[in-house]
């Protein structure tokens, strides 16, 4: 009995340090959808730019709005800031969560 006591003790304190290494990170890219994720809207042409080529595959295909930093994906959280950065360059502060590749938004800004 003792000997699973230490093991669950053992995977909380592993768990903990973990979580705590996920602090509030900085990441920065282009608000773009899930169906034109490498930013290049040019197959699916909903709009004259790329801004508004997001917004019509968010409403109108029930696309989400993601973040592409270079090669990397993200989803977001939450999907009612990035309506007004589509096509844009934004820094995103939030936590990602490493399994699911979706930062939790705690803030948006155009890039600087």
């Amino acid at each position: 009995m003792k000997t699973l006591a230490l093991a669950v003790g053992l995977l909380v304190c592993a768990a903990a340090l973990t979580l705590q290494g996920q602090g509030q990170k900085t990441f920065t890219g282009t608000i773009t959808d899930s169906m034109c994720e490498n930013g290049d809207h040019s197959h699916m042409r909903m709009g004259p730019t790329d801004a508004e080529c997001t917004k019509a595959c968010v409403e109108e295909h029930d696309a989400t709005f993601v973040l592409a930093s270079g090669k990397d994906v993200y989803l977001l959280s939450d999907q009612k800031a990035p309506q007004k950065f589509a096509g844009q360059k934004v820094t995103i502060t939030g936590t990602l969560d490493v399994k699911t590749k979706t930062i939790h938004v705690e803030s948006i800004a155009a890039a600087k």
